[in-house]
């Protein structure tokens, strides 16, 4: 818990400081010991899935390379992309970690110790370089993995829902209109989006279906 970001989400904005209250300290983990290699090959398995079935996706790939705990980009090579498409893969995702793999070794996606000291824009714009890499799945590594501090990814559903639901809006916001909006919350909008999500999470727990016989 980063005490500065929440003083200064708290002094900014009275619903940020009333989501804090509701929902507690922010709990955002990173995973520091992941490679980009990694986080978006997992990204990758998670778009457009749910959360079950792209672990499950994923649990099977790994089994492909029992030596490893996950495969390095090198690994690849030794498997056949039926065998990819037998743990659930589509065929343009397993194009995409193809393309991942592949530009992990020429150094286009920069290696762990090398990512560590670039700013978030200058990865974001080498990242999106690989196919099915976009912005999304960059800010999701930069949080997620490398900790990074200030990001808020403004076209997530999460996010945007969450400020629909605290903020009592209508409609969705715009993610321009969300962006400028979250001005205020710099340089702590990661906390910020961890709130949105939350309090998107909670919204949906509370929702339950009727048991009542009609």
């Amino acid at each position: 818990m980063n005490a500065a970001a929440l003083k200064h989400l708290a002094a900014v904005d009275p619903v940020m400081a009333r989501l804090m209250r509701e929902l507690g300290p922010c709990r955002l983990a990173h995973e520091p010991w992941r490679s980009p290699f990694q986080s978006l090959v997992q990204a990758v398995a998670h778009q457009q899935l749910n959360g079950t079935a792209a672990n499950t996706i994923l649990t099977r790939f790994k089994k492909l390379f029992p030596q490893r705990r996950f495969p390095k980009p090198a690994d690849l090579a030794d498997v056949t992309n039926e065998q990819i498409r037998a743990c659930g893969f589509s065929f343009s995702k397993i194009a995409a970690i193809r393309d991942l793999a592949a530009k992990t070794l020429d150094g286009t996606i920069p290696s762990s110790r090398e990512i560590a000291k670039l700013g978030d824009e200058e990865i974001i714009e080498r990242l999106t370089a690989a196919r099915g890499v976009g912005r999304w799945t960059v800010e999701m590594l930069l949080i997620f993995q490398l900790g990074r501090t200030d990001v808020l990814p403004v076209d997530d559903f999460g996010v945007r829902n969450g400020f629909r639901l605290a903020y009592k809006k209508r409609a969705m916001p715009k993610p321009k209109a969300l962006l400028a909006f979250g001005k205020k919350w710099r340089p702590h909008g990661t906390t910020a989006a961890w709130y949105l999500w939350r309090a998107a999470d909670g919204a949906r727990r509370q929702v339950k279906p009727s048991n009542k016989k009609k």
